[in-house]
C-alpha cells in the first residue's frame, strides 16, 4: 500500500497517526479566540489545525437561507442561518492571519474548501494539504478541480455509498493524482456506536489500496483511539477550548485535555501495535529465570537413586531443569544426595 507526503510527514500504513484538531467554525468568527484554539492545539501535540474556508456566498443557497430563519436550540444557534454564516465565515484576510499565525507556533495550518476560489486561496498559502468534506465526495468537478492541484487529497466519506467512494477516487485519479487519503466518517453529531462500523476502515484499504484514517464527531476519546488501534493513518477530530461555549460544533468537540489524551495515548497505541512477527524480548527472556519452573525434589534422595515422575514436582525459579526436559531427567541416577525441596541441577544426574 501506498504512503502519502504531508509537509514532510510520511502518511500511511506503519507510520504514527497524524492527529488534526478541526477547529471548523469553532473560532465563532473571532481572531482572538482563534489564536487561543491553535496555542491549545499544539500545546496538545497535534500535527495540524483545520479550518473550513466558506462564505456566505460560496455554501449555501437563498432558498436553504429562507428555509431556516427561526431555530429552537439558541445555544446552537443565534439569529437567521444567514447572520450566523455571515458570523462565523472565515475571511481571506483571517485566513492568512490564522496561517501566520500557525507557522509562528510550528502547526500546520490546513482547511477544507467549499469552492474553486477557497481552493485558489488555500494554494496560495501553501497549504500541505487539501480536505474534502463528505458532502462533496460527490461533487465530482469539484474533486477533479482540487485534483488538478497535484496536492495531496484527504477525502472524508460520510454519507457515501463504496460506488459513490469508488466514483471520486477515480474522477481524483483520472487528473493525474494518486496522492489519496480516505477518511472513514459517519456524518451524524454525534453519531450512535452501532453505526460507526470502525471495520469500515479496512474495507476501504482494500477495496482502493490507499491509506485510510477517521474523521471522528463520537463524544470523548474512546472511538478515536480505537480507530488508531486499527491502524487509522489519520484521525480528524473536532476541537474546542469549551464544549459549553455557544456555536455549531463545540459540544460535539474534544478539549484540550481529550486532545492531548488522543495523541499521547495514540502514540502509545501505535507503538504497542508493533509487529506481526512473533518475538520475545531481552526483558521477558530475564523474566523466565523469576516465573517459570525448574524441576524440584519431593523428598530427600541419596546418591545412586533412579529417578521417577514421583520424585520431583517443578517450582519457581526458572534456573535450572525445565519442566520440558522432564524425560531427559526421568530413569537417571543420583550423583549425590538430594534434600526435600532442593532444584534439581543437572550436575546432581549420572
Amino acid at each position: 500500500m501506498q504512503t502519502i507526503d504531508i509537509g514532510g510527514i510520511t502518511i500511511g500504513k506503519g507510520k504514527p497517526p497524524y492527529i488534526i484538531a478541526e477547529i471548523g467554525s469553532n473560532h465563532n468568527g473571532d481572531m482572538e479566540l482563534c489564536r487561543r484554539l491553535i496555542d491549545a492545539a499544539a500545546q496538545a501535540g497535534a500535527h495540524a489545525v483545520k479550518f473550513q474556508s466558506w462564505s456566505e456566498k460560496s455554501l449555501i443557497a437563498r432558498e436553504e437561507y429562507d428555509r431556516n430563519t427561526v431555530y429552537d436550540d439558541k445555544k446552537k444557534h443565534f439569529g437567521t442561518l444567514r447572520e450566523m454564516v455571515k458570523a462565523y465565515q472565515f475571511t481571506p484576510d483571517q485566513h492568512r492571519e490564522a496561517h501566520a499565525y500557525c507557522k509562528k507556533k510550528g502547526i500546520v495550518f490546513c482547511s477544507t474548501p467549499f469552492s474553486d476560489e477557497e481552493v485558489d486561496l488555500l494554494e496560495s498559502l501553501d497549504v500541505p494539504f487539501f480536505k474534502i468534506a463528505s458532502m462533496d465526495l460527490v461533487n465530482t468537478p469539484f474533486l477533479r478541480y482540487v485534483a488538478r492541484k497535484k496536492r495531496p487529497l484527504v477525502i472524508s466519506t460520510g454519507m457515501a455509498t463504496l460506488a459513490e467512494i469508488e466514483q471520486a477516487v477515480t474522477a481524483v485519479r483520472e487528473e493525474g493524482n494518486s496522492q489519496i487519503v480516505l477518511l472513514h466518517c459517519i456524518s451524524i453529531y454525534p453519531p450512535e456506536y452501532d453505526t460507526i462500523h470502525l471495520r469500515n476502515m479496512d474495507t476501504l484499504r482494500r477495496a482502493f489500496n490507499v491509506p485510510v484514517g477517521f474523521s471522528d464527531h463520537s463524544l470523548g476519546t474512546a472511538i478515536p483511539l480505537a480507530a488508531i488501534a486499527l491502524e487509522a493513518c489519520i484521525i480528524e477530530k473536532h476541537f474546542t477550548l469549551d464544549k459549553d461555549m455557544p456555536g455549531w460544533d463545540h459540544a460535539i468537540s474534544a478539549d484540550p485535555s481529550e486532545l492531548r489524551v488522543i495523541v499521547e495515548e495514540g502514540k502509545n497505541i501505535f507503538q504497542a501495535l508493533g509487529s506481526t512477527e512473533r518475538t520475545v524480548s531481552q526483558a521477558e527472556i530475564e523474566k523466565r529465570k523469576k516465573f517459570r519452573r525448574s524441576l524440584v525434589a519431593l523428598h530427600d534422595m541419596p546418591a545412586g537413586h533412579v529417578i521417577t515422575m514421583a520424585d520431583l514436582t517443578a517450582k519457581r525459579p526458572g534456573t535450572a531443569i525445565s519442566p520440558q526436559e522432564l524425560p531427559y531427567v526421568i530413569g537417571r541416577k543420583l550423583v549425590r544426595d538430594v534434600q526435600e525441596d532442593q532444584v534439581l541441577d543437572w550436575k546432581d544426574l549420572q
